[in-house]
């Protein structure tokens, strides 16, 4: 597939508590619960969502699907220290941008430039990140001037269902809607309200897993975009599906088999 490599890419997110406690002037005594809960009373008796903004989600997992010349490997940054933990949410972002920064690939998303990057220039901005080729708009290559990560209609950056909506929100699907009707798996495990209780409970290898099957969901709808697109024939949208299964069949975790179970052969 021509635009070798390619990062796709998906996060999973927390309310981040200890920025609340900042802002809010919180009373030291109060527990995280506490602090929590009294921050979406008061979202609610104003008449606002109880999902909190983008620069106050704490970054706990980053999936990602990396295909190259050399074939396709699933990897996530995991900040593994638990709640109670100190935060290692600047370590796994510097990570990620990092990759960026080593191999330039072709980033993909799905609602990418909705949530998970600005979240990630949030959460980069306050622990000190340095991503300088993700930020280049061409200073320092020339190309990145008319192809770069940050504007939205260039593809150095797609966010598949941006594009597919033709950049018009009242048309946007889910994920896991797009990814059924496609005759792939879509969410498996739990969804991205369940994130928070999992990561109270220390189960940060299920966040993990979810995350890594939405990120293979994304994936494969990419695959097919290519297919619609012209960039993939249609013998080489089955090999590159073949592939795939034979790469999560040799994985011996759990969610994989799950995965392929869920995703019948055609």
């Amino acid at each position: 597939m021509a635009g070798w490599p390619v990062l796709v890419f998906d996060i999973e997110t927390t309310p981040d508590v200890a920025g609340l406690r900042a802002l809010r002037g919180s009373d030291a005594t109060a527990s995280d619960e506490q602090v929590l809960a009294q921050e979406l009373a008061q979202r609610a008796a104003d008449g606002r969502s109880d999902f909190l903004p983008h620069h106050l989600q704490r970054v706990v997992t980053i999936s990602c699907v990396y295909r190259g010349a050399d074939g396709l490997r699933v990897h996530s940054f995991v900040d593994r220290a638990g709640p109670a933990g100190p935060s290692q949410e600047g370590r796994i972002v510097q990570q990620f941008f990092a990759t960026i920064d080593k191999r330039v690939p072709q980033l993909v998303s799905w609602n990418g430039g909705g949530f998970d990057l600005p979240v990630l220039h949030y959460r980069g901005l306050m622990h000190r990140v340095v991503a300088s080729k993700y930020w280049d708009f061409g200073e320092d290559d020339r190309e990145f001037r008319f192809n770069n990560y940050i504007s939205r209609y260039h593809h150095r950056h797609l966010d598949l269902m941006d594009l597919l909506a033709l950049y018009q929100p009242r048309a946007n699907a889910p994920l896991d809607t797009m990814a059924k009707l496609c005759g792939l798996p879509g969410k498996l495990g739990m969804d991205g309200s369940a994130v928070h209780a999992a990561w109270l409970a220390g189960r940060i290898d299920d966040i993990r897993r979810y995350c890594e099957t939405d990120v293979m969901n994304t994936y494969l709808l990419y695959c097919r975009y290519q297919l619609m697109r012209g960039g993939l024939t249609a013998a080489e949208h089955a090999q590159e599906e073949a592939m795939v299964r034979a790469t999560l069949a040799a994985d011996a975790e759990p969610h994989w088999r799950q995965y392929l179970e869920a995703w019948p052969a055609a």
